[in-house]
């Protein structure tokens, strides 16, 4: 007979992960640790230039590619509770930056990517 008591065990922890959380959760636990959003089509190549950066420094990111507003994408982000969203132009595009808006905090402004990438980690643990 197989015992089952630590699979409860774990799915008992998750619960109470996801109910202390509200689903909101830390940098470090979070699937999806930054979304990239490109206000336009012609930005799409940058976002994914972010998002191989970020992937080969280990975070967890997604771009939103999708063809909505970009109004849409933040709330969409909002509603899945990312931690931060990393919005590229074509200001950021040319400055090799984002402009970084956190799940808490609000709009953090621009900066470049580099610096981002060390206040994420420094967030992750």
């Amino acid at each position: 007979m197989v015992h089952r008591a630590i699979l409860g065990s774990m799915e008992r922890f998750l619960g109470v992960l996801i109910e202390h959380y509200g689903g909101a959760f830390p940098v470090w636990l979070a699937p999806v640790q930054a979304v990239v959003i490109p206000i336009a089509d012609r930005h799409t190549e940058y976002a994914d230039s972010v998002l191989s950066t970020l992937a080969g420094g280990g975070f967890r990111s997604e771009v939103d590619s999708r063809n909505e507003r970009m109004n849409q994408k933040i709330r969409t982000a909002q509603m899945q509770k990312v931690p931060y969203m990393l919005v590229v132009g074509d200001r950021e595009a040319e400055a090799g930056a984002v402009a970084v808006r956190s799940r808490e905090g609000g709009d953090l402004g621009a900066m470049p990517l580099a610096e981002f990438m060390e206040m994420l980690a420094g967030e992750r643990g």
